[in-house]
């Protein structure tokens, strides 16, 4: 427990010296521009690969489940295939960031 509340507050602490940096404006260096597209380039990798995995999670669970029960087959793909298309639209919404950013 002592652990657990000095990690805490450790973190507290960080984020409180911290802060002004995020606060502080003036030019931007020329690295910035540089950061910002490995930033977004990890970003989309990350998204990318968790919609995989949450879309290979969908089609196994899918599948087990049309074994166990055929006769719900239509019902179990259609909610499948929505279930996909909200998978999807996160990598969708995360491109449409990198780009807007």
């Amino acid at each position: 427990m002592r652990n657990k509340k000095m990690m805490f507050l450790t973190s507290l602490f960080m984020l409180m010296v911290a802060s002004p940096v995020f606060a502080q404006g003036g030019e931007k260096a020329g690295i910035t521009g540089d950061l910002t597209f490995v930033g977004a380039a990890v970003g989309m990798a990350i998204a990318s690969g968790l919609c995989g995995l949450a879309q290979a999670k969908t089609a196994a669970a899918a599948a087990e489940a049309v074994a166990r029960n055929p006769g719900t087959a239509a019902t179990i793909q259609t909610l499948m295939v929505l279930g996909l298309a909200f998978i999807e639209s996160l990598a969708i919404f995360t491109l449409l960031i990198i780009f807007v950013k």
